[in-house]
């Protein structure tokens, strides 16, 4: 038993399987809940408990009014399915033994993850979603801001990788002298048993809002836990999706979370037909172009995107404490400048909602969608294999000169 269940938690899983679990469970929540998974909007909702627990009057606040801005995070769904993630991550890293306080090694990471994670909470709010909301969950409800969201975070990743590649940005390389010695310490295995109390607290938790006719909090904290344990066990972050394309030509990630959207689509057009919901759709516009590309840029400058910087931060990263305050911080002051700095009037305005659903029908809705998506996984073979090309070629003029 021990050989069978040991591997679950010293291996990380294939990210192939992890996703198609995540847009399996992702397409049954939207079938239970009429909403979907999602991040960034809670952390605007945080923010906003946030300035109301300082004082600060935010009924006027356009943003917040559009958001339904009701109660705390800890009595609404989304907030449960925020904290659930962050717990099912923290459960999976404590059975694995792997928590450890870890330290940037050069101090303005701290200052680069704040920056970036203020960047990408704005982008992702300004678009109305995140690498969730208006990507991986945004895809399957047919919303066209998606795609336009898809396109302007992989420009903005890329740029995002040339400016990590500057001296300006990595700084000086830190010099060691000598070798680390070896540690003759036991290790004690402690974590898994914190872990274990953690999860039978939390069941307990999820088993009492079920009994208290809590149902919608129910779920979110139980489809929380699950996505919590995937994004952590299989590594989950969509930041280096496109950042390891772009710098050294890996596509797993990128392939895996294009499979996944493929299957939640196919499974979510079929909920919405039996049962005859309404796709979550949000306007497309100006706003979620630049939007995605701030993001794109933000995600990179913080090493992590919004699932990324869960699972990071409950391995004990200490640099992603920066980059959660400042996605918050930047999601926040994006529901300020939303009607205080005109950017509704000069990037939203103009917009209109789009649902491939209302304009082509369920099964033109679904081809549309898994054309595109075998367009984007195409292109990312592409990108692949034009990278070692590249490489090869450079390693043939090095041998060549040598």
């Amino acid at each position: 038993m021990k050989s069978l269940i040991q591997p679950i938690f010293t291996r990380y899983w294939n990210p192939y399987v992890v996703l198609l679990i995540a847009g399996v469970l992702s397409a049954l929540y939207f079938g239970l809940t009429s909403t979907v998974w999602a991040v960034t909007g809670e952390f605007t909702r945080l923010g906003g408990d946030l300035l109301l627990l300082f004082g600060v009057d935010i009924s006027g606040w356009q943003y917040f009014d559009m958001v339904h801005l009701k109660g705390t995070t800890w009595n609404r769904p989304d907030g449960w399915i925020v904290w659930g993630m962050f717990i099912g991550a923290l459960i999976m890293v404590l059975f694995s033994n792997s928590f450890k306080i870890r330290l940037p090694k050069q101090k303005r990471r701290y200052i680069q993850g704040l920056v970036g994670g203020i960047i990408a909470g704005f982008g992702a709010r300004l678009a109305l979603g995140c690498n969730l909301a208006a990507f991986f969950t945004g895809v399957p409800q047919f919303s066209i801001h998606s795609w336009i969201f898809i396109v302007a975070t992989g420009i903005g990743t890329f740029f995002g990788a040339q400016l990590t590649k500057t001296r300006w940005w990595k700084g000086k390389p830190t010099l060691t002298r000598g070798a680390a010695k070896p540690s003759n310490v036991k290790k004690r295995v402690i974590q898994p048993y914190v872990g274990g109390i953690i999860a039978i607290l939390y069941i307990g938790l999820i088993i009492y809002f079920f009994a208290t006719g809590q149902k919608f909090l129910g779920l979110g904290a139980m489809f929380g836990l699950f996505f919590g344990i995937l994004i952590e066990r299989g590594q989950i972050c969509f930041t280096s999706a496109f950042r390891d394309l772009f710098l050294v030509g890996r596509s797993v990630m990128a392939k895996a979370i294009i499979i996944g959207m493929a299957v939640s689509s196919i499974l979510t057009v079929i909920v919405i037909s039996i049962y005859d919901l309404t796709p979550i759709t949000q306007i497309a516009a100006m706003s979620t172009f630049v939007g995605g590309v701030l993001f794109g840029v933000g995600i990179v400058m913080a090493s992590g995107c919004e699932t990324g910087m869960m699972y990071r931060l409950m391995e004990g990263q200490l640099l992603f404490l920066p980059v959660f305050a400042g996605n918050i911080i930047g999601a926040t002051f994006l529901a300020y400048a939303w009607d205080h700095l005109w950017v509704y009037n000069v990037l939203v305005k103009g917009g209109s909602k789009i649902n491939l659903l209302d304009s082509i029908g369920p099964v033109g809705a679904i081809s549309a969608t898994l054309v595109m998506l075998g367009v984007l996984y195409a292109l990312t073979v592409y990108w692949e294999k034009r990278y070692h090309r590249k490489l090869a070629v450079k390693r043939g003029m090095k041998a060549h000169v040598s």
